[in-house]
């Protein structure tokens, strides 16, 4: 079986750097995917699967009957949506949108589910039970994933599997991780009300700015004192608001930022634990405060045992010199992890770096580049996965 989904993905290989640059020269943004959907919806149709359109707003369904009879129900998930970022590859297939680019390879992971889609749509007579594949809108908001439970693509699911691009790993590797994969990401919004006042003057006032300054600096010196260095948080305040003009002391100072975590435990007593710092600064320097604290994605948690799959597969096929086990998780956030919440689960990391370059860039930067030699690995690593599943 290995060597017929090889030989179908060989054969399928430039149509699917064609659909890959297509989809790449046409980025939508979160929620607005409605040609990306089109377009997915139209390749799987074509391929012969049952298709549904509008799922999770802008999401597409397709699913694959096999001809087993075990009753386990795999899906494979994969996100559609681009970034406000402006294209700077200079590539002849770059962005056509002004202002908008997958600097984060999901042209990539689509095309990857697509190809999936398309070789297992080819072997559905070896397939001991039903895929269902998740082409998922808004996961740079995270929202997709959340919509599309909502609109019940994880019912009767026992399994989901799926796929990132990363950069530091070659292209014709992956990268596998047991256990934690991503970190839990939530939205943090300080609001300080002090008192407004002459710049001259500042001991008649209560100088909002200053206060929130006290409160950044002590929020990241806490955590170097008080939370447990191998249970790392990361807090980052990304934007400040306040302030009314240079020679006037601000009454009111907005704090916007994230929080990142890995353990679930850390991650509960966080909200108190922000709190009572901005409190005790607010009350030595007679200030009011709010906190709004807004639990965003959960982490991700691969499963041990579709991990095994994963590696297995990869191994298989590409030998194991060209399968990572991934030491360290990542602090970023995926949305995958809602998913997680229904039913067991595994991302892998799919290896997309050009082996003759010093540098490739990172995600989400304006040169963000993929060697597309990496499509093939990540299609047959995919399909024979899911072969293996009812195995």
């Amino acid at each position: 079986m290995l060597t017929r989904i090889k030989d179908i993905a060989t054969k399928l290989a430039p149509r699917l750097v064609e659909i890959r640059r297509h989809i790449h020269a046409h980025p939508e943004l979160s929620g607005q995917e409605y040609q990306t959907a089109a377009f997915v919806a139209g390749v799987l149709s074509s391929s012969g699967l049952h298709v549904q359109e509008g799922i999770g707003k802008t999401g597409v369904i397709g699913e694959i009957e096999g001809t087993g009879n075990d009753n386990r129900l795999l899906a494979i998930r994969t996100d559609m949506d681009a970034l406000p970022i402006q294209e700077r590859t200079g590539l002849e297939y770059a962005s056509r949108t002004e202002g908008v680019m997958h600097a984060c390879g999901h042209d990539v992971h689509t095309t990857v589910g697509l190809g999936t889609a398309m070789v297992l749509s080819q072997v559905a007579d070896e397939l001991g039970g039903k895929v269902r594949f998740l082409f998922q809108a808004a996961e740079e908001i995270a929202q997709g994933a959340h919509w599309m439970v909502q609109d019940q693509a994880m019912e009767n699911v026992s399994a989901i599997l799926g796929v990132h691009v990363f950069p530091s790993i070659p292209a014709g590797s992956i990268g596998v991780r047991y256990g934690a994969l991503t970190a839990a990401a939530d939205d943090l919004e300080i609001t300080i009300i002090g008192e407004s006042g002459h710049g001259a003057r500042p001991h008649e006032a209560i100088d909002a700015i200053w206060i929130a300054s006290q409160i950044i600096t002590a929020l990241q010196q806490a955590i170097s004192r008080t939370q447990n260095p191998l249970r790392p948080v990361v807090l980052s305040i990304g934007k400040i608001n306040g302030g009314r003009a240079p020679n006037v002391i601000a009454d009111k100072v907005q704090l916007l930022g994230t929080v990142r975590s890995l353990h679930p435990e850390t991650r509960a007593h966080l909200p108190n634990w922000i709190e009572n710092i901005v409190a005790n600064v607010c009350h030595a320097y007679g200030a009011k405060y709010q906190v709004n604290y807004r639990q965003g994605v959960p982490s991700v948690q691969n499963d041990y045992s579709l991990t095994q799959l994963l590696q297995s597969a990869a191994e298989e096929a590409w030998s194991s010199d060209r399968v990572q086990v991934l030491p360290e998780p990542s602090l970023g956030a995926e949305d995958f992890s809602v998913y997680l919440e229904h039913a067991p689960g595994s991302m892998f990391r799919l290896g997309v770096g050009y082996k003759d370059r010093i540098l490739n860039h990172p995600l989400h930067h304006p040169e963000f580049e993929v060697d597309e030699s990496a499509i093939l690995t990540g299609v047959v690593t995919m399909a024979y996965a899911a072969y293996k599943y009812w195995l």
